[in-house]
């Protein structure tokens, strides 16, 4: 019996909803708030801001494109060097001129199109490149669980156990309703094997405020420090491209053509632009939920919709966002290996729809380097702006299948077709 899709545009009963929209909040949760807490400033104003930064994606892109925006993460370098010299506003001015000029990307893209991304990122590249998203974060995913230190918790070991496992089996065993929300059942049931093992720690929850108004500040410019996270744009565009290309092929349409590359980029870089200007952090696409999807088979942007309001409303309501990050990262972890997996699988499923042609040099050549590049911890480093990892990977991909392209129409290859 094959899994029931909802699909993007279909209407969820509220008894569905609810739990859904749930579902993806937590989802996001633990690494959306980490980038506020790295920067010093109170997460209630991030989790204002991606619910209303995911709700103008969703609008922008006429609700055809499922995303939930969470905290990005290819800001922290730069902004933390910037924060270290002048302070968090005129990290907030970078904010706002990286989100600007994202938006006239996306204009410049609605100008030309974007045929490019067919010659410099052909499935032979593109299949690696959506892969390294997820696989590229395998590492963060135990670290977080608490796997990687040399003394290991058997604490932390049962609760990833625990939440990995009933994500793992409930998405193969659970029927009905409990099938579309595997993974808010195995967060509900790490979290409870957490407080068992007393590794879950409520003094936060005791001390938060019942209500709070989120912090807001305004950004201060300064050209120096534009300039030290105004190169984050290639980071963020080529990570932005991969996520719709995979989100695409989850839900089995391509969101390049429509709603379209520029709306997405466009909305994408306005959600930090506003995040900016009122004391939020660069928002992004995020990989969490788009494994979610895969998981669940529920693309509805109703549902992402509802996991925004409900993200806006826990900003301004202290005990229940103290609550939700009282979640150890054991849990996080767990839930997250499985996730993260999903992507890398995604990556993998393009290069067998696509019958990618390994006889053929190129497709070979391309898929190994982007692999190698991907995942072998090398990095470049131009100015304070470093490319490693999918981004790295991303660019050689393009850089050698643009040189491809070029060799076929100097009829200089040897296996053109």
């Amino acid at each position: 019996m094959e899994k029931r899709i909802i699909q993007v545009e279909e209407k969820v009963p509220a008894k569905l909803l609810i739990p859904l929209s749930i579902q993806h909040m937590f989802a996001m949760f633990g690494a959306s708030v980490l980038v506020p807490f790295i920067f010093g400033i109170n997460p209630a104003i991030v989790l204002f801001m991606n619910g209303i930064g995911t709700l103008l994606f969703i609008g922008i892109t006429k609700g055809k494109a499922p995303a939930y925006l969470g905290s990005s993460f290819a800001f922290l370098a730069p902004a933390g060097i910037v924060i270290s010299k002048w302070g968090y506003e005129y990290a907030l001015g970078g904010f706002v001129a990286v989100g600007f000029c994202g938006c006239v990307l996306a204009f410049v893209i609605y100008k030309f199109g974007s045929d490019w991304i067919d010659i410099v990122l052909p499935p032979a590249a593109m299949g690696p490149v959506v892969a390294l998203i997820g696989l590229e974060l395998a590492g963060t995913a135990a670290n977080n669980a608490g796997l990687l230190g040399e003394n290991l918790d058997v604490k932390n070991i049962i609760v990833f156990l625990v939440t990995l496992g009933v994500a793992v089996l409930g998405s193969v065993l659970f029927r009905g309703f409990l099938s579309v929300i595997p993974i808010l059942i195995a967060i509900i049931a790490g979290y409870i094997a957490a407080i068992l093992a007393g590794i879950v720690d409520f003094s936060a929850v005791r001390e938060a405020s019942i209500f709070a108004l989120p912090n807001f500040s305004m950004p201060k410019f300064k050209l120096e420090a534009i300039l030290i996270v105004l190169p984050v744009i290639l980071v963020i565009a080529s990570e932005h491209i991969g996520h719709q290309i995979v989100t695409g092929k989850i839900v089995g349409r391509n969101l390049i053509k429509d709603p379209g590359l520029h709306r997405s980029l466009f909305a994408d870089n306005f959600s930090t632009m506003v995040s900016g200007f009122i004391g939020s952090v660069p928002t992004t696409t995020y990989g969490e939920n788009i494994g979610v999807m895969a998981v669940t088979g529920v693309y509805s942007v109703r549902v992402i919709g509802g996991a925004a309001i409900l993200s806006i409303i826990v900003s301004f309501i202290g005990k229940i966002a103290a609550l939700i990050s009282t979640i150890p990262g054991p849990v996080i972890g767990g839930i997250s290996f499985l996730l993260y997996g999903m992507i890398g699988t995604s990556g993998i499923r393009i290069l067998v729809d696509e019958k990618v042609d390994y006889s053929r040099n190129r497709n070979q050549i391309l898929t190994s380097v982007i692999f190698v590049t991907g995942l072998s911890g090398i990095a470049l480093k131009i100015g304070n702006l470093e490319l490693k990892g999918m981004v790295l990977a991303c660019v050689v991909g393009m850089l050698l299948s643009l040189l491809f392209y070029i060799f076929d129409q100097l009829h200089l290859t040897n296996d053109s077709k």
